[in-house]
């Protein structure tokens, strides 16, 4: 059954009658709120049940990345393009427009970055260019060294404080190599755990979601035009295992959930999953504030503060894949498994037993009619009219609401 179908069949349920389970009528209730919802996680938000336009909205981000990454392509460090690096200490007050006019008056050529690392006496500034030979390393060290006079730690003027370091780009393929087997490696042994601990279909909505996150993180870093390292490339690697762990966690939930719901008619696969993204949402973002924080101080106090620029490409790929992450685990990795599960197999038919169940009390039927309808779809009579609602019209469990027992009088 589609998807549209399985709303519409949904919201006349719940338009038929607004008494919970316990026979309450929630429209009288208060309504609470939003963090109210989110710490008491009863399933208000309704998050599987709007699964195609978060579909629509990760395709859209995804769109936007792979756009820039072919259009824009990176923008790679020296460790992967080659070239030279030129370093030397300056002291206070240094202005990199100044070195740059330096640099291009000496060679005739700009410079391809200039960057001060560091803060007052002890900040240097590095020069990178492209690959220069002996007799234009000896006119910048010369240009470079009567502009600035820079000064060795004892506090004398020398030229041997200006260095220069010729990086091939094999260094930085190398890297790259050894980074996409170990991502390689990472996969396959989280498939085969996930699909060991949980299922299949969880296995294949994890990949999918680690997919998405190194695709609109590379992304990202082609649209911002940050500069891609081995720190970038070492740092994509660990977000993996943090967007990992969210969506394992949700899942155990799912998982908690959905036990014995095929023997069931009350709710679907896809409520009693949108529940346990509701259970685990407040979680979730805790995590990824106090995930994120460290980050932000990393790049506050070591990057701003200190001047500390090689740890700038490490905190922007955490800071990015974190976020990234995040939204994945909540808004795409859930809704997918519940996509690939109704879609074929147990749970496609017993949704629409569930469905055939509810049209017709929503028709005015009885739970006996009910029990016939749901007969037709292969559910025992007994079984639908032991699991019947109390209300005259029964729908959808309505959000917040959880299935309570019947109680019986006692007899004496």
């Amino acid at each position: 059954m589609s998807e549209s179908t399985t709303s519409q069949a949904v919201s006349r349920a719940d338009a038929e009658s607004s008494l919970s389970d316990s026979g309450v009528d929630q429209a009288s209730m208060p309504k609470h709120s939003l963090l109210s919802r989110l710490y008491t996680g009863t399933g208000a938000f309704e998050i599987i049940g709007r699964r195609r336009f978060y579909y629509i909205l990760t395709g859209v981000i995804v769109l936007v990345s792979l756009l820039s990454i072919l259009v824009r392509g990176f923008t790679l460090g020296i460790d992967f393009e080659g070239g030279s690096r030129i370093q030397f200490p300056v002291g206070d007050g240094v202005d990199t427009a100044q070195v740059e006019q330096v640099y291009s008056d000496a060679l005739g050529m700009d410079a391809v970055t200039v960057q001060t690392v560091g803060s007052g006496s002890s900040a240097t500034v590095q020069i990178r260019s492209e690959a220069l030979d002996a007799a234009q390393v000896a006119t910048l060290q010369d240009a470079l060294y009567e502009q600035f006079q820079p000064k060795d730690s004892n506090g004398a003027v020398s030229k041997n404080t200006i260095s220069v370091a010729d990086v091939s780009e094999t260094w930085g393929g190398q890297i790259t190599k050894k980074a996409l087997i170990a991502l390689l490696v990472f996969l396959v042994l989280v498939s085969v755990y996930i699909a060991v601990r949980f299922e299949r279909d969880m296995a294949i909505a994890a990949i999918i979601a680690l997919f998405f996150d190194i695709t609109v993180t590379a992304g990202v870093y082609s649209l911002v035009g940050f500069e891609v390292t081995p720190a970038t490339v070492i740092g994509l690697l660990t977000i993996l295992g943090f967007s990992l762990y969210d969506s394992v966690v949700v899942f155990d939930k799912v998982d908690e959930n959905t036990r014995g719901i095929l023997h069931l008619t009350r709710r679907t696969y896809a409520e009693q999953a949108n529940l346990a993204v509701n259970q685990t949402l407040m979680r979730s973002i805790n995590t990824t504030l106090i995930g994120i924080l460290p980050v932000l101080a990393l790049m506050v106090i070591a990057v701003w503060m200190l001047g500390v620029g090689t740890l700038k490409d490490l905190a922007l790929v955490q800071l990015v894949g974190i976020v990234v992450g995040a939204y994945s685990s909540i808004f795409f990795a859930t809704p997918l498994l519940v996509s690939l599960k109704e879609r074929w197999g147990p749970v496609a038919a017993h949704t629409r037993k569930v469905l055939a169940r509810r049209a017709a009390l929503a028709e005015g039927g009885s739970v006996k009619a009910a029990a016939a309808a749901t007969s037709a779809t292969g559910v025992s009579a007994g079984a639908t009219a032991g699991a019947a609602p109390r209300r005259a019209a029964g729908g959808a469990p309505r959000p917040g609401t959880r299935p309570t027992g019947k109680r019986h009088k006692k007899r004496h």
